[in-house]
């Protein structure tokens, strides 16, 4: 991406009074072009978590939460990282009566700037530190001895079984991509729930390290992950949700889904 205007990659002073102008709005149809007529073969979300809100109670004493939004797959934007980051970090000496306003002015804001309504939960520390660590379902590909030499993103590595029919989950922590703008590295993980043509294992494995040098935002990864094995290996039901490390207070998890409804924010223990 080339726009001068776009807040990641470039220095930015740290607003703490609430501004909402400081969200910045990018088109998911940029990373889109092949989807005709907008007709999306998935439906989802973007999970965000957002580790470092804060902001002045009714007695300007600090009020520390956490907040999980959910962004809808088929809003016609997506919100640009660092710029959420600088939004939240905004209302950090700005006074909100209750938790409440807060997720609704977070939530309206959001909206327009995504171009659909958002869901906000707003959780306060003693509902925070009572949450888990999960593991991911399914068999984990990471210890397949496999030969990796393709860094950028190849469909052709995808292989399947058409004689065969299963329904299985399977995961992998080996995901990697890079910031389109900074080329900083986005690390996660990533589940693929199907049924359809049993997909080769080590091939699969062999696919998701070829995104190990691709540069795009995480939604569109995923969203390019979902294509390919959805045309090339053919499942007659697929999920794919990632889960990336927090950067900046912020981790960004994509859901993406021909079959299965709005999955469960479970964090993993890197996150």
């Amino acid at each position: 991406m080339t726009d001068t205007t776009l807040p990641l990659g470039r220095e930015t002073g740290y607003p703490n009074k609430y501004q909402p102008d400081l969200l910045y709005a990018i088109a998911r149809s940029e990373s889109r072009p092949s989807f005709a007529a907008g007709i999306l073969p998935f439906h989802g979300m973007d999970i965000w978590n957002a580790w470092d809100l804060t902001w002045l109670g009714a007695d300007d004493c600090p009020v520390a939460a956490t907040a999980e939004i959910r962004i809808p797959a088929v809003s016609p934007n997506l919100i640009e990282s660092k710029s959420l980051k600088l939004y939240l970090g905004s209302l950090a000496m700005s006074r909100f009566d209750r938790p409440e306003v807060v997720g609704e002015t977070i939530a309206k804001d959001l909206a327009s700037s995504v171009g659909v309504p958002v869901e906000i939960h707003i959780a306060l520390i003693p509902e925070t530190e009572a949450n888990s660590t999960f593991r991911l379902p399914g068999t984990c590909l990471d210890s397949l001895e496999v030969s990796c030499n393709t860094w950028e993103v190849d469909a052709a590595l995808l292989k399947s079984d058409p004689d065969t029919t299963v329904h299985e989950q399977l995961h992998s922590h080996l995901l990697r991509s890079l910031c389109p703008v900074t080329g900083q590295p986005d690390i996660g993980s990533i589940v693929m729930h199907y049924h359809g043509p049993r997909i080769d294992h080590s091939a699969l494995l062999q696919y998701i390290v070829s995104f190990r040098e691709h540069s795009d935002f995480h939604e569109a990864c995923i969203e390019r992950m979902f294509i390919d094995v959805l045309e090339v290996c053919k499942p007659e039901k697929l999920s794919i949700h990632a889960r990336y490390q927090r950067r900046g207070g912020l981790d960004i998890n994509p859901f993406r889904s021909n079959f299965e409804d709005s999955p469960e924010n479970l964090r993993l223990w890197r996150q």
